[in-house]
């Protein structure tokens, strides 16, 4: 029997299609919560795992998106992309996204976030990334992770 998706799940879903994705996702039987449950579930490194972190850029909420594998240098990316770079508090990010932490997805947001992606997620052929929900996920890949966020590419590393 399917189950009916979370409501966080159903709006990231509609969005994911209104921006030209196929807008399928998978529920898990289980949250996934971090990019390691992500890639045990689906049999992928943890590399193509799609973390959506929500930082301060100065004072305002960015999305970074980044591989599984990566951590994002604070000091080295904040001037890269125009700033200071800080972790967001729980509130601001459940405000900026509309979504809890450890499920933010890519889109579905009740803003439009700035949003900066890894550019390390372009050496796989698919990724996974959380659809706003603990327990679901999507399929994409770089170059279309870039087309339905508006991303611009940059390097989060030292």
């Amino acid at each position: 029997m399917a189950r009916t998706p979370h409501p966080a799940a159903a709006h990231v879903a509609d969005v994911l299609i209104s921006r030209g994705h196929h807008g399928v996702l998978v529920t898990h039987d289980a949250p996934v919560p971090t990019a390691r449950a992500v890639a045990a579930a689906h049999g992928v490194d943890v590399g193509a795992v799609v973390k959506s972190l929500v930082h301060l850029l100065d004072d305002d909420p960015v999305l970074l998106l980044v591989s599984g594998a990566h951590n994002v240098d604070l000091d080295a990316t904040g001037p890269r992309i125009g700033g200071t770079l800080t972790h967001a508090p729980a509130d601001v990010i459940r405000h900026a996204t509309g979504q809890s932490v450890g499920s933010v997805s890519p889109v579905g947001h009740p803003t439009n976030l700035p949003t900066f992606v890894d550019e390390a997620l372009g050496t796989f052929d698919r990724l996974w990334a959380s659809a706003g929900h603990p327990d679901v996920t999507f399929r994409t890949s770089y170059s279309e992770l870039l087309r339905i966020t508006a991303g611009l590419a940059i390097d989060v590393g030292p």
